[in-house]
């Protein structure tokens, strides 16, 4: 059993180094490029079905994935993207210029933050943890496909490591990662983890 984290291809957003949060944007000729290859890379993985942020990048993603793949594609609402408020659309370096006390809490400890009008990191981190109880329940071998940075913390929560967020100027240099979950870790009882002493270590945030 495996889990395959597929990072959203490339949107405007991502050349332009905007926050692109919750906002729905087609892929850019060079995030099609990248999904195709991304679904090439995926042909001799063994997965079952692909779940997916319902935003536009990360379902168009998906879509290019599950055909070739022949696969089902599952979007899930608890899996959209990190919502940022009043900073969605803004290019980061205005935020880094406008507020730079906030800007580099951002970049040291991007779980500290929240944007204003926008989601706190133990919301966001709460419905990641619901929407991957069953999957993982199930025990089947599946795809995510997420936007950041919400792919960051996904894997966390898969690797069973401490969850943390990408930070404002981090990009992940592989597109596909596949996880193999902990050895000593049964799928049972990491969904039973995926609860309340979870968010109750987040608690300080």
């Amino acid at each position: 059993m495996s889990y395959v984290l597929i990072r959203s291809g490339e949107t405007d957003f991502d050349v332009e180094a905007r926050v692109q949060g919750t906002i729905d944007l087609p892929l850019t000729i060079q995030g099609r490029t990248e999904v195709d290859a991304a679904a090439e890379e995926l042909r001799s993985v063994p997965v079952e079905v692909v779940y997916c942020c319902p935003g536009e990048p990360a379902f168009s993603t998906a879509r290019v994935i599950g055909r070739a793949l022949d696969l089902p594609v599952k979007p899930l609402r608890e899996l959209d993207n990190m919502h940022f408020g009043l900073w969605q659309g803004m290019p980061v370096e205005e935020i880094r210029r406008k507020q730079p006390k906030v800007f580099r809490q951002w970049q040291e400890d991007p779980t500290s933050v929240c944007p204003p009008e926008g989601e706190t990191f133990a919301d966001v981190h709460a419905r990641v943890l619901e929407a991957l109880r069953k999957p993982v329940k199930k025990g089947q071998s599946f795809a995510i496909v997420a936007p950041e940075p919400l792919a960051t913390l996904i894997g966390c929560v898969l690797k069973g490591e401490e969850p943390r967020l990408a930070g404002p100027l981090e990009r992940p240099l592989q597109i596909v990662e596949v996880i193999q979950p902990p050895a000593a870790v049964e799928p049972a009882s990491i969904a039973r983890g995926f609860g309340l002493s979870a968010l109750r270590r987040l608690s300080y945030r």
